[in-house]
């Protein structure tokens, strides 16, 4: 007998430029890496789409080694697209997503620096194509701190869900009874203490 449905029928992961140079700039930089593993790790898990982006590769370097993005044993791209472009909603990502098939919208989880600039604009231009966009506040972070809440308070307003990287896990299963939730749990289970100081570190009040 087949289980039941998702609660989220088109999940996908934006990873918008978590790049090596950045790391001495980026506020809690590791710990957005940290939650982006454990997303990824999910990805694989619910065979979630993932698309990443760099900024100017040639000058701010490849995308930090611990994602092991399209790397032997890592996670395998839809796209890892270089840009100029402050959204990563450049030509080259919006063919590859429009491969994915269907004419429904999808839902977009977008991760990654900065706030208030890259992360922003991709966001808006998601939400302008009627995707459901959700940003999840403890993998973003920006050279400056205090523009991380001031960003997510503004895509907020625009439409987007600010949720937690827990948070969404769960949406995107919405039923203990897929059967990929034994696998899933596990994985909630080993990121736990990275989550609870990822969020102490990234979700201030």
């Amino acid at each position: 007998m087949a289980g039941p449905p998702r609660r989220l029928a088109s999940p996908v992961l934006f990873i918008c430029d978590l790049q090596e140079k950045f790391r001495p700039a980026i506020h809690e930089f590791s710990r957005v890496v940290s939650t982006t593993q454990k997303l990824l790790r999910a990805a694989q898990i619910l065979s979630i789409p993932v698309f990443a982006t760099t900024q100017l590769r040639a000058k701010l370097g490849e995308t930090c080694p611990e994602l092991q993005l399209d790397a032997e044993g890592g996670v395998k791209t839809q796209a890892h697209v270089d840009k100029t472009a402050f959204s990563m909603f450049v030509p080259e990502i919006r063919e590859a997503f429009a491969k994915l098939g269907g004419p429904e919208k999808k839902e977009v989880v977008v991760v990654g620096i900065e706030s208030h600039i890259c992360v922003t604009q991709t966001t808006l231009d998601l939400l302008r194509e009627g995707h459901k966009v959700y940003v999840i506040a403890d993998a973003v972070s920006s050279c400056n701190r205090q523009e991380v809440p001031v960003a997510l308070a503004r895509l907020a307003k625009e439409g987007a869900v600010v949720t937690s990287s827990e948070s969404f896990l769960y949406e995107c299963m919405g039923d203990a009874g897929i059967s990929e939730f034994k696998e899933m749990s596990k994985l909630v289970r080993e990121f736990s203490g990275k989550t609870k100081e990822n969020l102490e570190a990234l979700c201030k009040m």
